[in-house]
């Protein structure tokens, strides 16, 4: 039960994130870091995979490789708030405070693992102690 509300509460963070990449492109394209070409290419690719992750989790058959496939994204993803931290960058009409720039990046990691532990299939685990035991 638990694990379905989180999977959800996952579902609902990547739609809405998604739906926004589309809906509030130009902000999100400020957070890109601008060694990267094509700012706004790059989130609307983005917004397209936050969207296919929230079907990929939904559906069974699909749910463990989306789940494994969100984290990665998840990762890849933290530079753009590591350099909107560090550049103090405005989004959605307005600055943000410091300090819940700096939180969002451990916060990142605590979105991994709900991702991890809520995709995955209750009949494994993630991490497998050499005997067997868990």
């Amino acid at each position: 039960m638990l694990k379905s509300i989180l999977r959800l509460l996952v579902c609902l963070v990547f739609f809405f994130g998604g739906i926004g990449h589309f809906l509030l492109a130009e902000d999100f394209a400020g957070i890109v870091p601008p060694i990267l070409p094509w700012p706004l290419l790059i989130v609307w690719l983005t917004g397209v995979l936050e969207l296919l992750f929230v079907i990929g989790i939904l559906l069974p058959a699909q749910r463990r490789v989306a789940g494994k496939l969100a984290a990665v994204y998840c990762l890849l993803v933290l530079p753009a708030n590591i350099y909107q931290a560090l550049s103090d960058i405005p989004i959605f009409g307005g600055p943000v405070a410091s300090e819940l720039l700096w939180l969002r990046i451990p916060l990142q990691f605590v979105l991994i693992a709900a991702i991890l532990w809520s995709t995955n299939d209750n009949s494994e685990t993630l991490i497998q102690a050499p005997n067997g035991d868990v």
